[in-house]
């Protein structure tokens, strides 16, 4: 089991070296191309998207299906919808926390420093994105449960990363970083509160 986790961990650092690394390459090309194609339906809905895909939203949600555990008296499906809540407030706190400090200035900022170190304003909060990290911890402790039921609410946050590139609130790797935040954060959360229910036999 120990050497499993060790493997796991090592691909996931090994992931977040690499991958941010292209993704960082390819902003400037990713975002010319969404400049370079607008669609009027797309843009409204885009918005609306990364308008109700924040962390108070998925809170909301959180709340709601622990309520409905606690309701029906389900102690193991509690445990995994706080592990939500957990996660979701975890990697809100550690990408505010990278906001704040890199100062990245958001693509619909024309500033000649892309990086300008700690910042208060909102305008250079680009590195990580928030709403996708909250979102990937909140639907990535799933895949310490089921992975069948994570791979169908994966296309939420993927989604809301979207959304946020075509709203020009953030690059691709601002989105990338903000998935790997989420990531980091769900399994720190899972190893601590899920040891008990991760069976890959459990049936949901």
């Amino acid at each position: 089991m120990r050497t499993n986790w060790l493997r796991w961990w090592f691909i996931f650092l090994f992931a977040a070296a690499v991958i941010p690394a292209f993704a960082f390459y390819l902003d400037l090309g990713v975002q010319n191309w969404i400049t370079a194609h607008p669609n009027r339906s797309a843009k409204g809905f885009m918005h609306a998207v990364s308008r109700f895909g924040d962390w108070p939203e998925h809170a909301a949600l959180g709340l709601l299906l622990l309520g409905m555990a606690w309701w029906r008296g389900n102690k193991k499906w509690q445990r995994i919808f706080l592990s939500m809540l957990i996660a979701l407030a975890l990697a809100g706190a550690i990408a505010r926390v990278a906001k704040i400090a890199t100062g990245r200035a958001r693509p619909s900022v024309h500033s000649e420093t892309v990086w300008n170190g700690p910042q208060l304003s909102s305008r250079f909060h680009a590195f990580p994105s928030g709403h996708t990290a909250a979102s990937s911890a909140f639907f990535g402790i799933l895949f310490f449960v089921s992975w069948r039921l994570a791979l169908a609410c994966s296309p939420i946050p993927l989604l809301i990363g979207v959304s946020r590139m075509y709203v020009a609130a953030h690059y691709l790797s601002d989105v990338v970083g903000g998935i790997l935040v989420g990531i980091l954060s769900a399994a720190v959360v899972a190893t601590f509160l899920l040891q008990q229910i991760r069976n890959p036999k459990s049936k949901i």
